[in-house]
């Protein structure tokens, strides 16, 4: 390989991390920066439940930030949306199950046990609020997965979502960022959605 080939392909090498870097930057500082307003209805998506059926950490503290969100007034209702796991319970359900303990009346929960993904919560979402005739939500996941998550919304006619950060850090947060700026690209190539 000649000396130009090589700076070329190290300069090529440079640009891609350096873009990479901004990518990753770019979904932190917006996720972090949360957008609030009064909504009609907050938008959960699932995670990890421990094979006792609580709530990860991770998953908690979606739901906190969540019920902190109804009980200031800022949503009329919340949406739970997750699968079964592979810990073999339905994620809605424990969702569901945990603010009713927490003192959400059930008539202000909504539970979508389908929820295989972001795309498939987003697209539940939207068909509930065109159902509802609601125009707002607040979208409450970890701060590396709200920007694809609006971008999900985004896809089935619901731009501009509020969007609030969960309280909880971990070590893996650094991989699901890097995984996340694949994950929002992946999702920038899916065209609108239909309901």
């Amino acid at each position: 390989m000649s000396v130009s080939l090589k700076r070329m392909v190290i300069w090529l090498a440079l640009i891609l991390l350096l873009g990479f870097l901004l990518a990753m930057s770019a979904i932190s500082l917006y996720g972090l920066n949360d957008r609030l307003t009064r909504t009609d209805l907050a938008i959960v998506p699932g995670n990890t439940v421990h094979p006792d059926g609580t709530p990860s950490k991770r998953l908690q503290a979606r739901l906190d930030a969540a019920l902190k969100l109804f009980v200031d007034g800022r949503c009329k209702a919340i949406l739970v949306s997750g699968a079964q796991g592979g810990e073999g319970h339905d994620e809605a359900k424990v969702m569901q199950n945990y603010l009713l303990a927490h003192g959400v009346p059930a008539a202000a929960i909504y539970t979508d046990s389908h929820g295989i993904n972001t795309l498939e919560t987003a697209r539940f979402a939207a068909s509930l609020m065109k159902q509802k005739g609601w125009t707002s939500a607040v979208l409450v996941s970890q701060f590396f997965h709200l920007a694809r998550f609006q971008l999900a919304m985004k896809k089935f006619g619901l731009p501009s979502q509020a969007h609030v950060h969960a309280d909880y850090f971990e070590a893996r947060d650094a991989y699901s960022l890097v995984r996340e700026v694949f994950a929002y690209g992946g999702y920038l190539l899916k065209p609108a959605q239909t309901q």
